[in-house]
């Protein structure tokens, strides 16, 4: 079942077009069965009634060619070919002539029942009859080899050989004296009875394929697309939302369902966009609320004279001043409002290893050349971030970009001590930092990790961390190449 699925096509078009085809051919497949099987039916009841009615023409030729002396029959027989215009070719040979019948075929067989009974209950004084099918160019007429098609025109032609293809001929043999044996050879009513009941030839096919081709366009084309084509727009505005983009136009047609879909996620974006700038909000009275009275409890604080007092107080002061900063500088580095741009990796980078270099570190990177689409300042501030930590953490760091597949990777490695594997899925974590992070950057609020996951992620990729074979950690930008 698995595997069924993993084949079937993963757009709603072509999941719908699936099924509208499947449905279409299971239609016409059944659709045709019980059109054979009415075919059938009725080619079964036509060709019983016209066995019978040839069956009678037939003993009524054998019974006149009974009536007549043999050396009169010669003469009676040229002139029917004379004449034309006879249901029969008739001959009349000293034996039986061999007849190379057709492939069985149960019509044909039925056909053949049907004139056996009427000629045997129409001359039951007949000893008996030799029927069988056959095709025009196998058909001998006489005992000496004389086939058909050597015969002249005007004795089989509109008798025997019909255009514009040929059909079986019945052949009715039998024996009016001894020695003397009555060959007599027609079509029957319906000259290709045998083919009425398959319902499926190559004209039949092609017509039916060019029909099921001109439906399946024409709902593929019209309505499927008039299905799928909001649900696309309502996909790319929820995507371009998500990665704070402009926003697409939201459909303004469609179906009931599709138009309430819309209108449900206009809301909640106008829901969302409005807490976020309640948030904002938030944030900076917090700033403004919150700054001065720090700052006035710090100024009152140095008037105490209880030095232990006065210590504890400005210690908690301090503290309370860096949550303020934390979470301010959450805000402000996970929220950032630009409009994402092509930007070239190799200056970017280059800039911020300058900066890292004049501050006395080493890091390394190489050229490549490469561009991402992305937001400038956002990306900017997730690599450093990432750079950050690798020079507080390691001795020195090492950035490389490379296209991977459908992906761009940014690399940041640091040669530090690496970092406990149960522990990597805790760094994205606010405030948590891990020993060695304590005792090299104390001033640090565990922050970097957290801003710069939820920056790579707005722009649809990830982050990642794990320890590099050769020491020191590496952490992985994945982004949309």
């Amino acid at each position: 079942m698995s595997s069924l699925v993993r084949w079937l096509p993963q757009s709603l078009m072509g999941r719908l077009s699936l099924v509208m085809l499947a449905g279409v051919l299971v239609t016409q497949i059944v659709g045709n069965l019980i059109w054979a099987s009415q075919l059938r039916s009725r080619a079964e009841v036509d060709t019983r009634s016209a066995a019978v009615y040839l069956g009678h023409s037939a003993s009524n030729t054998i019974r006149f060619f009974r009536s007549l002396p043999p050396n009169y029959r010669p003469l009676i027989i040229q002139q029917f070919r004379d004449m034309g215009g006879t249901r029969f070719f008739v001959n009349i040979d000293t034996a039986e002539v061999p007849v190379r019948e057709i492939s069985p075929d149960a019509l044909a067989d039925a056909a053949k029942a049907g004139v056996l009974a009427t000629l045997k209950a129409d001359l039951p004084q007949l000893p008996g009859f030799k029927l069988g099918f056959a095709w025009p160019d196998q058909l001998t007429v006489s005992n000496d080899g004389i086939k058909i098609t050597e015969l002249p025109d005007n004795w089989v032609q509109h008798i025997l050989l019909i255009q514009p293809r040929p059909a079986p001929v019945l052949v009715i043999q039998t024996e009016l004296e001894p020695g003397n044996w009555l060959y007599l050879a027609t079509l029957m009513p319906n000259p290709y009875f045998l083919s009425s009941i398959h319902p499926l030839s190559a004209e039949q096919l092609v017509l039916q394929g060019l029909s099921l081709a001109v439906v399946l366009l024409l709902l593929i084309g019209v309505v499927l697309r008039s299905i799928t084509k909001p649900l696309a727009m309502l996909s790319e505005a929820a995507e371009a939302f998500g990665q704070d983009e402009r926003t697409p136009e939201l459909p303004a047609s469609g179906s009931h369902e599709v138009l309430t879909t819309a209108r449900a996620f206009g809301a909640m974006r106008q829901r969302i966009q409005k807490y976020l700038e309640d948030r904002e909000r938030l944030f900076i009275s917090i700033s403004h609320d919150l700054r001065t009275p720090i700052t006035r409890l710090k100024l009152r604080s140095e008037l105490l004279d209880d030095d232990a007092l006065r210590g504890e107080f400005e210690e908690d002061l301090d503290e309370l001043d860096m949550m303020v900063k934390g979470a301010l500088q959450t805000v402000k580095d996970s929220d950032i409002h630009e409009n994402p741009t092509e930007v070239r990796l190799d200056s970017m980078i280059h800039r911020m290893v300058r900066g890292a270099r004049l501050s006395g570190h080493v890091v390394q990177y190489a050229n490549t050349g490469l561009t991402v689409r992305a937001k400038p300042l956002a990306l900017k501030r997730a690599i450093g971030n990432l750079l950050d930590n690798a020079l507080f953490y390691g001795e020195r760091a090492e950035i490389s970009v490379a296209r991977e597949e459908a992906w761009l990777v940014i690399r940041v490695r640091d040669h530090g001590p690496g970092v406990p594997e149960d522990a990597l899925a805790s760094l994205f974590e606010p405030r948590v930092r891990l020993v060695h992070g304590r005792e090299r950057n104390e001033g640090g609020m565990g922050l970097g990790l957290g801003i710069a996951r939820s920056i790579v992620q707005a722009h649809g990729g990830q982050l990642l961390l794990e320890n590099h074979p050769e020491g020191g950690l590496l952490a992985s930008i994945r982004l949309p190449a």
